[in-house]
């Protein structure tokens, strides 16, 4: 599953082969709240046709957290993309399961924090076609979770790695009221930092402490099959 955050871009992905890409559709229902990386209503339309003349699929990103006042408008939007053929949805907020919604399948958002059995086997019972696992798992972890469910399991196999458990992140929404389960994540663990210990010693100055290595499972692909992912995702 490849991102787009254009219409060209999305060519460039089915073109390449992708068997399905997944966009935001405008900007207030999807975790990439920024100008320029979302779709409109006829450029979805059009991606669908185009992605369907080929084989492949179009998943529409609603995977932030939503206001009560905005359930009604997220359900209306869903109805929209069920009619313009999007062929599932990746949510992260359960409470849309509670509205009137087409059939439509949905896929739990890793901003869900999928990373125990129990959650996964929770969201196959509620009638989640497809779950996203968390990015920090282990295979030892994947292993076990295949083993409790029968929900087609995606992982991410390619781009960055949060230090925080997936969704459990608030440092953006602490420092610069930039909740990051709204879109809007400021990376602050991207940033130089000081490492002081008890005394106030500095024992590390100016660097990037909390910033990961990004992910690159490429080489690993056929491990991951063996332990039950049915799709790879690359991020967004």
């Amino acid at each position: 599953v490849c991102p787009a955050g254009s219409p060209p871009a999305f060519k460039a992905a089915i073109d390449a082969g992708a068997d399905a890409v997944y966009l935001g559709f405008r900007d207030e229902t999807n975790a990439r709240a920024f100008p320029g990386l979302n779709f409109g209503e006829q450029d979805i339309a059009s991606a669908v046709a185009y992605a369907h003349a080929r084989g492949s699929e179009v998943y529409v990103a609603l995977n932030t957290l939503l206001a009560d006042k905005e359930l009604e408008q997220a359900a209306r939007l869903i109805h929209q993309l069920y009619d313009l053929g999007a062929d599932a949805l990746i949510i992260q907020d359960v409470g849309l399961l509670e509205m009137d919604l087409p059939p439509i399948p949905l896929h739990g958002s890793t901003q869900m924090n999928n990373r125990t059995a129990d959650k996964v086997r929770f969201l196959e019972q509620v009638g989640f076609a497809q779950v996203v696992l968390a990015r920090e798992l282990s295979l030892a972890q994947i292993r076990e979770i295949r083993a409790a469910t029968t929900v087609v399991l995606e992982c991410f196999v390619h781009g960055a790695l949060c230090v925080s458990f997936s969704g459990q992140c608030y440092i953006s929404e602490v420092v610069a009221g930039r909740s990051a389960n709204r879109g809007q994540c400021a990376q602050f663990c991207r940033h130089r930092f000081d490492l002081k210990d008890s005394a106030g010693t500095i024992v590390q100055q100016g660097r990037y402490l909390l910033s990961l290595k990004d992910l690159d499972l490429s080489h690993h692909l056929a491990t991951l099959v063996d332990a039950g992912i049915r799709s790879f995702k690359i991020e967004g």
